[in-house]
Formats: structure tokens, sequence, C-alpha cells
């Protein structure tokens, strides 16, 4: 873990530092497998066109953020697994955009918050969202683009947010916007931020801290955690489409 300050959670802004050397940011690990043969080619895929990495950039954030809808998966998955699933919940889609990114040879890495579970609420099975704990953890990709890192959060799919808003389940004041510049942090889940945990080369080793910090995973029983990612799923396309 990188020992950036943290930001303050309220702050008008939220700032980082940049690293010294990217190697760490730019090289496959277990479960950001950006050397997977189908991940390199569905990047360069993406990408195509680009003239800039502000620009490959901001084409995997849009493909991450709408293609790839929202939606329960285990937090280990490897991001090869959530580019054929189509699918994934705050970590699959941080640790997706980060093997993308680092495919087409733009350091990335992993910013981890713990939130108020309230923005989950709507989108969550009443039962399961009265048996969470009050705040759970959070990660958004950051990338490193002229000089300096950025926020690039993709957790929201466009349809997702217009359901919330349309439903007045979230509001324009406290998620503006999901659209990004390529220049300037976005990071909707702000309001909702209880804690900075700090910043990791990797989804792999964010949830070694996460073990570390005793934090609550997903089930260990598998058919278990099938049937709870099954319901809520079920849930958040209801809110999507209904």
């Amino acid at each position: 873990m990188l020992h950036n300050e943290p930001a303050v959670p309220g702050d008008e802004e939220m700032t980082w530092q940049s690293a010294e050397g990217m190697n760490e940011y730019l090289g496959p690990t277990n479960l950001c497998d950006c050397d997977h043969a189908g991940l390199h080619q569905r990047a360069r895929e993406i990408v195509e066109g680009a003239e800039s990495d502000k620009e490959k950039s901001l084409k995997i954030f849009y493909f991450v953020r709408d293609e790839i809808p929202y939606g329960m998966d285990y937090p280990s998955a490897k991001a090869s697994r959530t580019l054929r699933k189509g699918i994934g919940y705050c970590y699959n889609k941080t640790n997706l955009q980060i093997a993308l990114l680092r495919s087409v040879d733009i350091p990335a890495r992993c910013h981890y918050v713990l939130q108020s579970i309230e923005l989950l609420q709507p989108i969550i099975p009443r039962l399961i969202y009265e048996r969470m704990p009050k705040v759970a953890g959070h990660p958004w990709c950051e990338c490193y683009l002229s000089g300096e890192w950025i926020a690039c959060e993709t957790v929201l799919d466009e349809a997702l947010y217009q359901a919330n808003l349309s439903k007045g389940l979230i509001t324009k004041e406290q998620i503006p916007t999901i659209d990004w510049d390529g220049q300037t942090d976005l990071v909707p889940v702000k309001p909702w931020i209880a804690e900075d945990v700090g910043i990791f080369p990797s989804l792999d080793d964010m949830l070694r801290e996460v073990g570390k910090r005793g934090e609550t995973a997903p089930p260990s029983n598998k058919l278990f955690a099938w049937l709870i990612f099954f319901l809520t799923n079920l849930r958040i396309n209801k809110v999507r489409t209904g």
C-alpha cells in the first residue's frame, strides 16, 4: 500500500499523490490478468482509433461503465472472467478497468474506501440489506495521465444511474454526473464515504489488506453466495428496467 495522505470525507476535493516508478501499475497480477490473450485483444479493439492515452482511457472508461453493467459476482474474480461474464460490481469493474488500461500501457491502480451502505439500499433485497454491516468496502480505479493520478470510477452504468434518478433513489445533488472527461477526478460515491483506507497497486493487494482488517466478505459457501448474488442481481435488474 502506498502511504498517501488520506482524503478527508466531505472535503470539496479528494487528491492523491503521484507514485515513483510505474512497473507495479503496468504488469499483471493473479486477479488483474492483463496479459490474458482475450482481454488483451479486447482492449486493443476498445481503444481502436484513439490517438492519445487520454482517448484510450476514455474509451475504456465508457466500455467498463456501460458494457459491464453493475451486478454481483465474487470479489476475487479475475478480470478476464468479468470481461467474459459481462457483469460486475465495484470490485470486479475496478479490476477489469485496471487490467484493460494496463493492456494498453496506461498505469492504473486501486483506491479503497469504506462507504455507508445507504447507497446500496435500493438495489439490495431487504433481508440481505438488514444483515449487512453499516459500512462496506468500495474500490475505484485511478489511471496515470499527463503526470498525475486521476480517479475514474465506473461503478454505476448509465441505465442504472438514470433509473435511480427517475425513481428518486438518488438525487442529482448527491451524484451530479457519472460522465468522465479524462482530466478531472470522478468519484460518484463521495457523499457516502466513511473512511479513506488508501491506495493499492492492484485488487490483489487491496484484498490482502481487507483480510488483515477483518472486514466482511461474501459467504465462503459458494452455493449460499450464489443465491445471494442471484437474488441481488434480480433486484438490481428490476430497478434498472422496472
